[in-house]
């Protein structure tokens, strides 16, 4: 009979020593696996963060080059914008006497427009060869660069002389481009006057123009004819 408990004794210790092994193997297999599950995802996600680190890496780099190229090209129109703004003002400054003159003749020519409202036409003149004869009250000066006592000068390459054709101009309408100057000289029928007769370069215009010299103010029209032929 103690054989039988003996023995009972021993299978009742080996299935318990069995049991235990199997709760620590099993225990044992949970934390390898647990082990496994971390480092697993450690390594994946270590992974996904240095490729989306590399893929986003190029883009960013890139986004800066488009930015700085951007930058470059703000900079460079402002500069050019600058740099035209400067260049027209010191075309402006660059002669400031040049500039005055220019705004002076402007001033000049607008003053000496005449009012052809009050011009005066009358049928033939001082020969059978004028058509009609014009004169005009608002007739003005046409101004002069010359300064002292005045003597006409009738040499085409005077100042006088293109301060003459000048007055002609203004008196006819006449471009000196298309102007062909038969006659200037001396009016002697009265002093510091001259005649011109001028016509354009088809001969459709034909005028003798009477002008008198103003002290410090140019040539002024007196009268115009409007001629049938040019004088021979």
């Amino acid at each position: 009979m103690n054989n039988d408990l003996n023995q009972y004794s021993r299978s009742g210790n080996r299935a318990k020593r069995r049991k235990t092994n199997l709760v620590l193997n099993t225990l044992i297999i949970i934390v390898l696996a647990l082990i496994i599950f971390v480092a697993y995802n450690i390594f994946v996600s270590g992974n996904d963060e240095t490729a989306s680190t590399k893929k986003e890496t190029p883009k960013t780099e890139q986004n800066q080059v488009v930015n700085k190229e951007k930058k470059d090209n703000t900079t460079s129109s402002e500069e050019e914008a600058a740099q035209e703004v400067t260049t027209n003002e010191n075309e402006s400054s660059q002669d400031p006497a040049a500039d005055e003159e220019k705004q002076a003749e402007e001033g000049s020519n607008a003053e000496e427009k005449a009012d052809d409202s009050k011009k005066v036409v009358s049928d033939g003149g001082s020969s059978a060869n004028v058509q009609r004869t014009i004169e005009n009250p608002t007739w003005k000066p046409v101004g002069t660069s010359q300064t002292g006592e005045h003597t006409p000068v009738y040499d085409s390459s005077s100042v006088d002389w293109q301060e003459m054709l000048n007055a002609i101009t203004y008196a006819t309408g006449l471009d000196q481009n298309n102007m062909t100057v038969w006659f200037l000289g001396r009016d002697r029928s009265t002093t510091n006057a001259s005649i011109g007769t001028v016509s354009s370069k088809d001969k459709q215009q034909k005028y003798k123009v009477y002008i008198k010299w103003v002290d410090g103010q140019g040539w002024m029209p007196t009268k115009v004819e409007e001629l049938a032929e040019i004088p021979r």
